[in-house]
């Protein structure tokens, strides 16, 4: 089995894919007017108009009532990303380092959901992640 993609369902799917333009630095696929993904290594990130909903199950989700989960990004620099981004995203929570050696900073999408970059900073995250990439 392969993790392919996160999709997000937004009330406003200009505003959520031009976010995510501005966080990745990447350009959106439009492959419909109501659905947009944004590919990267490892995943992608899927961006569906509420009205793609009633294509699966009238009712099967919800734009902007997600509070259980983060989409996570690794960086090469979280300094920089950070300089970045933070006068431009709401922040949740500064840099930090958290204790299985991530260093990160969180923020919320336009229609809330969390949004952490991260970066690998003590020896054993470092390793951790390495081993994956070898994968």
């Amino acid at each position: 089995m392969k993790f392919a993609s996160t999709r997000l369902i937004a009330s406003d799917i200009k505003n959520m894919v031009s976010f995510y333009e501005m966080v990745t630095g990447l350009s959106a696929e439009w492959l419909a007017p109501v659905f947009a993904e944004i590919i990267m290594p490892g995943a992608t990130l899927a961006i569906g108009a509420v009205e793609t909903v009633a294509l699966w199950k009238e009712g099967s989700a919800e734009p902007g009532s997600n509070r259980s989960a983060y989409i996570e990004f690794q960086v090469e620099n979280i300094d920089s990303e950070y300089r970045r981004l933070k006068d431009k995203v709401v922040l949740v929570h500064e840099l930090k380092t958290m204790p299985w050696g991530n260093k990160t900073f969180q923020f919320r999408d336009p229609e809330g959901t969390a949004v952490s970059l991260y970066m690998p900073v003590t020896e054993e995250a470092k390793k951790r992640f390495e081993s994956r990439q070898r994968q």
